[in-house]
């Protein structure tokens, strides 16, 4: 199992925050451990067919990506999310179905370690150079939070689909 930890090593602000980033992280890889290929592409719930195991690491990564990549540094979209419309707001969930888990999670991992690199390397208050919806840019502390939160809250979906497709509770 994956070993995860929420206790950072010093108490600074930037120590907590990426250590609670890297605990939700760590925490959707372990709860894919053991799963099988088969397994991980099941959508059991009947008006959710793209909430599977693949379908959510994939999200995650594409997530980061946006937050990241696209909002923070201000880089022109790429991969899946260029092709999100309003009938489809979730390509990366739909054609993560056709790649294997462990690319999946070793995808995601590689892109965790850059921007666990960019996290400690700026500074917290950098502003983020696209405006979020309503005209305002975040800083880089927002970004890290909303990061923390949207793994944490899928986490929580990881949990129900892995419970239902192969009974593994506790992870």
């Amino acid at each position: 199992m994956t070993q995860r930890t929420d206790t950072p090593p010093t108490w600074d602000e930037r120590t907590q925050l990426a250590t609670f980033l890297d605990y939700a992280r760590d925490t959707a890889r372990a709860k894919c451990e053991g799963v099988s290929e088969e397994d991980a592409r099941k959508a059991p719930l009947p008006n959710s067919p793209l909430m599977t195991m693949c379908g959510l690491i994939s999200h995650l990564r594409w997530v980061e990506y946006h937050w990241i990549q696209v909002m923070f540094l201000g880089e022109e979209p790429e991969g899946p999310l260029t092709a999100a419309t309003d009938d489809d707001p979730d390509p990366e969930m739909r054609t993560a179905v056709d790649i294997p888990l462990p690319q999946l999670l070793a995808e995601y991992e590689e892109q965790s370690a850059r921007y666990r690199r960019l996290v400690a390397d700026r500074d917290l208050d950098s502003t983020a150079e696209r405006p979020i919806g309503d005209g305002r840019h975040v800083d880089l502390r927002w970004v890290v939070l909303h990061l923390i939160e949207e793994i944490s809250r899928h986490n929580g979906h990881l949990d129900i689909v892995r419970e239902l497709v192969d009974g593994q509770t506790g992870v």
